[in-house]
Order: structure tokens, then sequence, then C-alpha cells
């Protein structure tokens, strides 16, 4: 008891603050605090609630940080602890496990990752577990290293994948795939590719997602990392099918897991969503209420939310409006865009706040749903009242354009119009904007103006007031208009009228 103690002891002081956090977390105790804090406590539970359970965390943790360590451990442990000893001159195929050896000393097989978990993907369920996530052991101290994992295909899954449905012609919807992520016990992992990384199925070279390129300057490519589909380099059949993993070993632990998955589709996901999360009108009225209740302590008291009825993401109409629960803001964005998006380009993230946006966290805007069905399609934007209603808020323009079709004053027209052939526009009835007629003679009561066989008035503009006051202004104009007879017509510029004159009805 006393030396598996000491050797438990001696493990944990070797141990990092990720090692130290998950054996104190697997027995009940705080993983808070600063190294030497973390050391101390799992000290302390070693001495005081030493047991077989305890113990055996202790040496996984131990072994999966030194793997190469643990043949040296094994002849380190006391009789109590029983442990098949290999003898100096079997042969590799003598020893149960079939591990290779390397100078007589037995090489242990990668041990499969202490408690790492792979975050499940929207588009993938996964149906069952063909490897589970085992670590990729560097073999030597190379920085482009090969790792090779075997698995076998049972007759019911091969027959799941053949009579399985066609995504696309060659692409089955029942897949075997392959997830590579980091190798960390705490919490879920994200899928995350080493660097250098090249898949090998049965002597065959699969596709591996490649780089995405930036449009920013100075923003380095990102790389994808999702499942890689090896199904169509697999043996559909009871033959073993091998894998072989090229990476690059640069300090980073990674681990790597196959599973069978159904592979779904963005309706198929929109149908889910639509069946099984829509938030009801009068739950989203309650939002609001909550939103714009008065708090007595704000200066500002808020008096409506406006929400635009055009998707952040395609600039577009909503079609069904969707949010995420845990959002601050009532902006929604389209839903079936959103998941179309997010099938080639999985980000998951809200167009309208940048925050995280799982897939479990979507839901259907019930009311903004009625409301779209309410509104016309010209109207872009809404406003929420304090007593949950709502009213669509009107483009200044159209406020403008009301405006002025509805209190237009009687102002009178000025029709410009082609000319005769005396170089002056001929004179017409005049009327005014209400399309009443006004009389022509009118107007003619001031100087620099003349009234035409048709009662238009004709008024000089290049007439100054000067002219008006010494009353010359009529008798000038008789005169220019004999004239033009004999004179060349005057130059026309860009309109096809005297700049000079002009008609006043």
């Amino acid at each position: 008891m006393a030396a598996e103690l000491v050797e438990a002891m001696n493990m944990v002081k070797s141990f990092r603050v990720s090692d130290l956090q998950t054996l104190l977390a697997s027995m009940g105790r705080s993983k808070s605090g600063l190294k030497q804090d973390l050391v101390g406590r799992a000290l302390r539970l070693v001495q005081t609630e030493y047991s077989p359970e305890l113990l055996k965390n202790v040496r996984q943790l131990y072994e999966t940080r030194f793997p190469k360590a643990s043949a040296w451990l094994a002849a380190r442990r006391p009789e109590s602890v029983p442990v098949n000893y290999p003898a100096l001159n079997s042969s590799p195929r003598g020893t149960a496990q079939g591990t290779d050896y390397l100078n007589g000393i037995p090489k242990p097989a990668p041990p499969p990752a202490a408690e790492v978990k792979l975050v499940p993907l929207p588009f993938y369920h996964n149906l069952e577990t063909l490897l589970p996530p085992t670590e990729l052991i560097a073999q030597n101290s190379e920085k482009l290293q090969e790792s090779q994992c075997v698995f076998e295909l049972t007759p019911s899954q091969v027959e799941q994948i053949r009579n399985s449905s066609e995504l696309r012609p060659g692409m089955k919807s029942v897949q075997v795939v392959l997830r590579i992520c980091y190798t960390d016990s705490i919490g879920v992992q994200e899928d995350q590719y080493p660097p250098n990384i090249a898949v090998k199925v049965n002597q065959s070279y699969c596709h591996v997602p490649g780089y995405y390129p930036s449009n920013k300057p100075g923003v380095e490519p990102r790389r994808p990392c999702r499942p890689v589909n090896i199904t169509p380099w697999l043996h559909l059949s009871t033959v073993t099918n091998r894998v072989t993993i090229t990476w690059g070993n640069f300090g980073k632990r990674y681990s790597v897991a196959v599973y069978l998955v159904r592979v779904f589709t963005s309706g198929e996901l929109f149908n889910q969503l639509k069946h099984c999360s829509v938030e009801s009108p009068d739950r989203c009225r309650e939002r609001i209420q909550d939103k714009l209740r008065f708090d007595p302590e704000s200066e500002i008291a808020t008096t409506g939310l406006r929400v635009s009825l055009i998707c952040p993401l395609v600039k577009m109409r909503l079609g069904v409006p969707c949010r995420v629960l845990t959002c601050a803001h009532l902006q929604c964005f389209d839903a079936v865009f959103f998941l179309q998006m997010n099938e080639k380009k999985p980000t998951w993230t809200c167009p309208v706040c940048d925050k995280p946006a799982p897939f479990e966290l979507l839901t259907i805007d019930g009311l903004l749903s009625e409301i779209l069905k309410e509104t016309p399609e010209d109207v872009e934007e809404i406003e929420y009242l304090t007593d949950g209603s709502w009213r669509p808020i009107r483009d200044d323009k159209e406020k403008e354009r009301e405006r002025e079709n509805s209190c237009t004053p009687d102002y009178p027209v000025v029709d410009i119009c082609v000319p005769e052939a005396n170089g002056h526009s001929p004179a017409h009835s005049g009327t005014n904007q209400t399309g009443k007629p006004g009389s022509g003679g009118a107007s003619a009561g001031t100087g620099g103006t003349s009234t035409g066989s048709g009662g238009g008035v004709v008024v000089d503009l290049t007439l100054d007031d000067s002219s008006d006051e010494e009353g010359g202004g009529g008798a000038e104009d008789s005169e220019d208009t004999d004239d033009s007879q004999d004179s060349p017509a005057p130059k026309r510029g860009r309109y096809d009228y005297d700049k000079d004159l002009v008609t006043a009805y």
C-alpha cells in the first residue's frame, strides 16, 4: 500500500495543469487556482482518500502524459498489482496484444485519449463509433509523423451504407467519417487538423478540405476543419480497413476518431427547426414588454424598439425570421439562408451580434412571422411599442411623397416647349397645376411681357428691374420680334428653345 501511495504521489507531481484539473474534477474537487495550489490539493486528495479508482485515474493520466514510460512504470509496480511481464525471448507474435518490440522492451499501443469528447455537429448524426478518440503518438523526433489505425465494418453497417439515399451523385447520406481534434479532456473539443495533414485510406489518398482564401488584407487563409468523408475508399465488406494519417509534430497533441454517421441537408435541418423550435407570438410579446418596461433607475425611457424586416445576411426581405435564444437583440435573420450558409461554410455565428449561434439555440420568431404576412412588401421596418403592439415605419421619401400628393399648392406651371420657326415659343392657353384654365392677359401687367395671339404671355428674362421701371420693356420686346424675321436664327444651346425667352401660362 505504501509503495502504491508513493508511486501515485510521484505521478501527481509530474502532472500538468490540465491533468491536475482533470483529476480533481473526476473526484469532485475544485479545479481552480494556480498550479502549486492544484498540486497541493491533488497530493492531499491522494493521501486522504486513496482508493483503487483514484490510483487508476492517476495512472491513466500519467500514461497519457508519458506513454513511453509505461514499461518502466510496470517494472516499479509492487507485487500486489497484477501485471503480465513478457518474456525477453518471446517474439511479437507471442504476446497477447501483438505489440511491437524495440530492443526487447514492449512498446505499448497508442492508448485511447482520456475522456476526449468531440463536439456534436448539427449536420452529422452519429450512428456508431468505429474507433474511439485515440491519440496520435509520435514515433521519433522527426517533424513529419505517420500514424495508423485499423477497423472493420460489420455486415449490417455495410448494408446501411449501401441502402442509404444519395445526397448528390456519388455521395451517400450514411458515411464513415474521420474526425481529428486536440487531445484535451476538459470540455468538448472542436475539429482541428494538425499541420501538414494527409489521410491515406487503403493505399489511396483521400480529399482533405483546403484553405478558404481571405478577402481582408493581412489576414491568413483559414482552413475549415470538418469531418473527412472516407467512405469512397473503404472496403465495403468485412475486410480490414487501414487508415494512415501523416501529420506535423510541432508540440501539440491530437486525437483521431472514426464514426458511422447520417448526414443531414440544410432542408432537413430546417424542417427540424420548424417543427421543434418555434416561439409563440404571446411569448415574443412578453419578451418585448420586458425590454421596454420602465426602469426607475434609468435616466432614459425607451418607448419603442425598431426591427428591420430585411435579412442582414442577404439584404432581402425576411422569409422565416429566426434568432438565437441567448442573444439580447430582437433583430432576426432568415433561417433558410443561415442554414444553407453553414452547410457550405460552418461558422454558426449570429450575423447580428457575432456571438455563437449553435443550432440547438435557434428559434423561429412567431410574432415577426405574423407581421411579415400582414405588412406589404414595401414596408422594410417596424417598431415595437411598450404594450407589445407594433406599427410600420414608413420611409422618409415615401412620407414626403404622400405629403406632396395630399396638400399640393396651386402654383402656375411653366411650360417649356418646342419653338416655332421665328425662334420664339408658341403661346398656349395658360393652365395651373390643378387643371384650371388661367387668363393669358392677367399676368401681362408688368414691363417686359407681351401677350401672344393664343393668350400666352412672353416674358423677356434679359430685362432687369431698371428697364421695368422705365416702362420700355414692352417696346423692346416687340422690336426684337420684328427684327427676328430678317436676322438669322439665334444659336441653340443644349435644349431646343431660346434661353432668353420662355412662355408663362
